[in-house]
């Protein structure tokens, strides 16, 4: 039976913490950042957790 792979698009995206969880960039701060206000901008500044409903998906796509 070959090896799984994991999938680059997701391994490229989230990232694992020493405890396990996934984190995730926020959405909406790549471009047209001109028209956003700042405000906007600041509040997605960071990383958050993945949605507990996605987790187990994630972790499939990253061969966990």
């Amino acid at each position: 039976m070959p090896k799984n792979k994991t999938h680059k698009g997701t391994a490229k995206r989230v990232r694992v913490t020493g405890k396990g969880k996934l984190r995730r960039q926020r959405v909406g701060r790549r471009h047209l950042m001109e028209s956003k206000p700042t405000k906007l901008t600041r509040r997605l500044e960071g990383t958050t957790d993945v949605d507990a409903s996605d987790v187990p998906r994630v972790k499939r796509l990253l061969g966990r």
